[in-house]
């Protein structure tokens, strides 16, 4: 077995663990900071806002031996707008100029084809209109809004209401970060960002489903034992699936990562980074409120409640009698049936 593989069995089996639960103040504290910065980054830059949403002109021309530096500035002096030049696979331009209408967007498309030297009847102008965009948009938050809908009334059904609202939390929270690092990096916005923004959401909640479904099996009867507190147990429930959380969290940036990078980075292929930059952070983002996030919160809101305090005092007690007795851990709860948290949510007791 691989180490990664033989540390995962040790996790799986709560031999070995990261106290993830026990430090939860300084992931809030982590997670408050890069909240706060991104809605600082939203504050004052604000969001580059695609053609799609402003309206404007693009213009797709033949191949042409003009640079893109040269096609921008003749394009920006042709229209009096700023303008974004992308190099498209088959050598020739795409030119996207935002704020013109249908009489300015004829006159530009002249001009570039002369500066260009290319044939004006080969330069295609599409023209967007700003109110497509806004149907987009709309719709882009009634589908959120549907969905953290279905999503809070699924997982209070399926698990508890608790889990529902942390759950909620932790999707507002990768949102967030998402949308603030397009603010900091002054990437547009387009409809294929909705897209990533939309995906990350399912990844993100797919992720900590897995951890709150072991939490559940682990919490079973929970009252009826007192080895474990609730926290222990969640605790045992995100090291149980850490790593393969990780696993997953992995192989779904690597493609991601590829599009960003290479893609959007080396080839210049620009319009790939409308969409993989959200979803290379968003699954970031969704990977860590899984862990960091959703389940801590589930235990502070849980260990509220008075049979939580009790089962705590109570664990707490038997664990201070057996230190006084010089008895072990092991020692003190031999005879007794525990709780074993399952990260594939099958139930079962320890041996």
């Amino acid at each position: 077995m691989s180490k990664l593989g033989d540390l995962g069995a040790r996790l799986y089996r709560g031999e070995v663990g990261y106290d993830f639960v026990g430090k939860r103040f300084l992931w809030y504290g982590v997670s408050i900071l890069i909240t706060i910065t991104a809605i600082v980054a939203l504050a004052v830059q604000g969001l580059n806002m695609g053609i799609e949403f402003k309206g404007g002109a693009v213009f797709t021309t033949p191949k042409s031996t003009v640079s893109v530096a040269k096609a921008t500035e003749a394009a920006e002096k042709a229209s009096g707008h700023d303008a974004i030049v992308q190099e498209l696979g088959t050598g020739g331009l795409r030119i996207q100029i935002s704020g013109l209408d249908t009489a300015a967007a004829t006159d530009v498309k002249k001009v570039l084809a002369a500066d260009l030297k290319v044939s004006e009847a080969d330069v295609n102008a599409d023209l967007v209109g700003p109110s497509w965009g806004e149907q987009i948009a709309n719709k882009a938050w009634t589908g959120l809004g549907v969905f953290m809908v279905l999503v809070v009334i699924y997982l209070a059904i399926a698990f508890e209401w608790r889990m529902a609202v942390a759950a909620l939390i932790a999707l507002i929270h990768d949102l967030t970060i998402t949308v603030g690092v397009y603010a900091l990096v002054g990437f547009e916005v387009t409809p294929g960002t909705v897209i990533g923004l939309l995906t990350i959401l399912g990844y993100s909640l797919y992720d900590t489903v897995v951890v709150f479904d072991g939490l559940k099996e682990g919490s079973k009867d929970i009252t009826k034992q007192t080895r474990w507190t609730y926290s222990e147990i969640a605790n045992r429930s995100i090291n149980g699936t850490l790593v393969r959380s990780i696993n997953t969290t992995v192989v779904a940036l690597l493609p991601v990562a590829a599009l960003l990078f290479i893609g959007g980075g080396f080839l210049g292929a620009g319009m790939l980074n409308d969409i993989s930059l959200s979803l290379f952070v968003g699954l970031a983002a969704g990977a860590y409120s899984s862990i960091f996030i959703a389940t801590p919160l589930v235990v502070d809101f849980k260990e509220r409640e008075p049979a939580m305090k009790a089962l705590k005092k109570r664990v707490l007690a038997k664990r201070a009698a057996a230190a006084a007795k010089g008895e072990s851990p092991d020692e003190a709860y031999e005879a007794e049936d525990e709780p074993q948290v399952v990260a594939q949510g099958r139930p079962g007791r320890r041996r």
